[in-house]
């Protein structure tokens, strides 16, 4: 169960629009807790770290062919929350102004993680070195906060009694979270398109 939902959800936060409104970050960092204080060994972890870095590169691939089918002309939702014209092209200009490492640095910020793909993908960005930054970006990100999840519980060994909190805290944030990142994610789909010109 770990190992699908850390897949589908890193795949998605990558690929598809619905990602804007999924808690990634705290996900992989739940995921490394909860295998921690399951007893999984460390052989069973570093492989989920494999899979949620080949989930991302694979979402990434998936969001920048996506965004090249769109071409220059990408769909934007009117007054949308994250997907509007605004912060398309604040993406944009990321691009422009940092080419290869901002593929990088996009891991790192939420929203620009899932919107990156589909603008390197419109904008024509190379598809070699956005899959080599793509790949970079992803083995930095996703297996470092599992494994940081993972190993950092160790520092908590003598305090069994906080780990089983924090990470029903944890999972009820998780579950809360998503419940709201689907209903904001319909909200978001009902508003009208707008076409966005990323050369403007």
């Amino acid at each position: 169960m770990i190992w699908l939902v850390v897949a589908g959800f890193v795949f998605c936060e990558c690929a598809f629009i619905i990602g804007l409104f999924l808690p990634g970050d705290s996900l992989l960092l739940t995921a490394g807790l909860a295998m921690a204080t399951t007893g999984h060994s460390s052989y069973s972890v570093w492989g989920l770290a494999l899979a949620a870095f080949l989930a991302a590169i694979a979402g990434n691939s998936v969001g920048y062919a996506i965004g090249y089918k769109m071409g220059d002309h990408v769909l934007a939702k009117k007054d949308g929350r994250y997907l509007n014209a605004h912060n398309l092209h604040r993406v944009k200009e990321l691009m422009d102004r940092h080419g290869f490492f901002s593929v990088l640095i996009a891991r790192w910020i939420p929203w620009v993680r899932t919107l990156c793909p589909l603008v390197a993908g419109a904008a024509g960005m190379n598809k070699r070195s956005f899959t080599v930054a793509s790949v970079l970006g992803s083995l930095i990100w996703a297996p470092f906060l599992l494994l940081v999840g993972y190993y950092g519980s160790s520092a908590l060994e003598d305090y069994k009694w906080i780990l089983e909190w924090a990470l029903k805290g944890m999972i009820v944030f998780l579950v809360a979270g998503t419940i709201l990142g689907i209903v904001g994610y319909r909200r978001e789909m009902a508003r009208p398109d707008v076409t966005v010109d990323l050369d403007d």
